[in-house]
């Protein structure tokens, strides 16, 4: 039987546990944004608009810029561009500079 007192303790634990979590399973830029949408960002780099965008090449994603802030394989990761938020890595907007 769980106590009031271990409750309290789980409590803050749990919440830690959930912030540290939460980049992992949500891209915060919204593509529909005003920044994003100027810069043609995309969740998906094969969904790019390739008319309004012809500087977009096969292979451009935002896991291989040299914007992107993640760990190599994360998913998601924060950005130059989106000071505070996350991008997608499979990502990709017209601001694109190939890692070195």
């Amino acid at each position: 039987m769980t106590t009031r007192r271990t409750f309290i303790q789980i409590i803050p634990v749990a919440i830690a546990a959930l912030l540290g979590t939460r980049s992992a399973f949500a891209v915060d830029v919204d593509p529909k944004e005003a920044q994003a949408s100027a810069l043609g960002y995309v969740v998906d780099a094969t969904k790019a608009d390739k008319a309004k965008f012809p500087k977009y090449a096969v292979g451009q994603e935002c896991g291989n810029c040299q914007l992107y802030q993640g760990k190599a394989g994360d998913a998601v990761g924060p950005c130059a561009l989106f000071p505070g938020k996350t991008v997608a890595a499979k990502g990709w907007c017209s601001a694109y500079v190939k890692k070195a």
